[in-house]
């Protein structure tokens, strides 16, 4: 299947990309700059991996994300907080519907450059705080693209189902280089450790059985898992 890939340049778009390589044919890449404080770090890794795969990268500029928006994520909002990935706390980076509009660009340039699919690399691990990551809201919006389209666009979501300790692992035995991928929410000259991205990073790599490349602001001890998260 001819397909575009959502790419952002962090661990597991990365590693989408790179499965979509080996398991249809890559049209393009899309990144989006959304005005999320960490893009101007993680999108030069999105350019770089379709560069080295011989993917065309296109980025589209959705600057009116933080004019109109309210979440810590972005530029002008509030300070990323600590913690676990999972923590209620999280809620606060969450922008709001930002799948569903990343997706309908995704989808409009995805029928224009004549693919039949998109993949997505949304997975289990994002389901406690992110409602437009789970499968139920995936598989609506699958729908309403195939519905929406001439060409009948299919949404692939591979990593649906799978945490980011598995999204590591295939990573791996794909031979992503992680080191070349970006997660840190802070958007700093390194990765800060301590945020809940840092902390999902720095676990997926321990459950993966991978040593981690990534040079961090500071290692503390991984915060436990809330209760009820799995």
């Amino acid at each position: 299947m001819k397909v575009i890939v959502l790419c952002s340049g962090g661990m597991d778009s990365v590693t989408a990309l790179h499965w979509a390589a080996r398991e249809h044919t890559v049209v393009a890449a899309l990144s989006c700059d959304y005005g999320a404080k960490h893009n101007a770090r993680e999108l030069p890794y999105a350019a770089e991996q379709a560069r080295l795969l011989g993917v065309r990268h296109e980025v589209a500029a959705l600057d009116f994300l933080p004019r109109l928006f309210t979440s810590a994520l972005l530029q002008g909002g509030a300070e990323i907080p600590e913690g676990h990935y999972a923590d209620v706390t999280m809620r606060q980076t969450v922008v709001p519907f930002r799948n569903a509009i990343l997706l309908s660009v995704a989808c409009g340039f995805a029928e224009s450059v004549r693919a039949e699919g998109l993949v997505i690399a949304a997975h289990g691990g994002d389901h406690a705080i992110y409602p437009d990551c789970r499968e139920e809201f995936m598989r609506s919006m699958g729908e309403t693209m195939r519905l929406g389209t001439y060409a009948g666009i299919a949404l692939l979501r591979p990593f649906i189902a799978l945490d980011k300790g598995a999204i590591a692992a295939l990573g791996g035995r794909l031979g992503v280089d992680f080191g070349q991928t970006w997660s840190c929410y802070r958007g700093r000259e390194i990765h800060c450790g301590r945020c809940g991205t840092c902390v999902e990073r720095r676990e997926a790599f321990a459950q993966a059985g991978l040593p981690d490349p990534t040079r961090y602001e500071a290692e503390p001890p991984l915060p436990p898992r809330p209760e009820g998260t799995g």
